[in-house]
């Protein structure tokens, strides 16, 4: 059975002042359906937020839950800058992104690397976002699929299906208001499922996800749920989303 994934991803936004801010206005309006639903909503935060948001949603329904947005490869070493996966256990984190584009464009994260990454969050119990996704100039040659395929393949080498999450997040609609046809989104998400071995893997939409095209994208067979970028970064917006029209899979 796939679950439903809403997980807002606040890049380098908030302080912790912020975030409470947030989270104060948020939950109220989130409450009913985190109480009626089994949807996963997640927020991916800052490092330095992480440890007062797990404290924070404590008290909340157990299906919310704090995420972080990159993980190192190896348990401990000289690594100036990097997170690893203990340390984000030790924080009761169960969840983090990996992949992300931004991580890839400008942090020179490769397929490799993204492997590495997944295979350490595993080793821990930390459940890993695998972002996936092509460019402008990629999809303009018709190379979409090319891309993501090969994404997959080396990404997800030696990879438990059974504890990921993958989001196909077309580079060229992240954060530029421009959102994938949804008829289009359901596509390539049905051509990512028939590439895995576990078919149940919950597998999102990210790229320009606001409260005027939730409902749509949600409505799509293959579609199970979403990674939101700048609309998960106001409590109204990304409470509207996570508040989507429920229609069945």
């Amino acid at each position: 059975m796939r679950r439903i994934a809403i997980a807002g991803n606040w890049k380098m936004y908030k302080t912790q002042r912020e975030a409470k801010e947030f989270f104060t206005d948020f939950l109220p309006l989130v409450q009913n359906r985190l109480e009626t639903s089994e949807d996963q909503v997640l927020i991916c935060a800052p490092y330095t937020n992480l440890p007062f948001l797990v404290s924070f949603v404590a008290h909340t329904p157990a299906n919310l839950a704090i995420g972080a947005q990159n993980v190192h490869w190896a348990d401990s070493g000289a690594f100036t800058g990097e997170i690893s996966a203990p340390m984000l256990v030790e924080l009761g984190l169960k969840f983090v992104i990996i992949g992300h584009s931004e991580r890839r464009q400008f942090f020179g994260e490769t397929d490799a690397t993204v492997n590495q990454r997944l295979k350490s969050a595993q080793k821990h119990g930390i459940t890993p976002i695998l972002c996936v996704g092509e460019t402008k100039q990629q999809r303009d040659q018709n190379q979409t699929e090319a891309c993501i395929y090969a994404q997959l393949e080396h990404g997800l080498k030696d990879i438990d299906q059974n504890n990921l999450i993958i989001a196909y997040e077309p580079i060229w609609a992240i954060g530029t208001g421009d959102t994938c046809d949804t008829d289009e989104a359901n596509r390539v998400i049905g051509l990512i499922r028939k590439q895995l071995q576990n078919p149940n893997v919950t597998i999102q939409y990210g790229g320009s996800v606001k409260p005027e095209n939730i409902d749509e994208i949600m409505a799509q067979p293959e579609i199970d749920g979403v990674l939101v970028g700048g609309a998960s970064l106001e409590p109204v917006s990304f409470a509207r989303i996570v508040n989507y029209t429920a229609i069945a899979h």
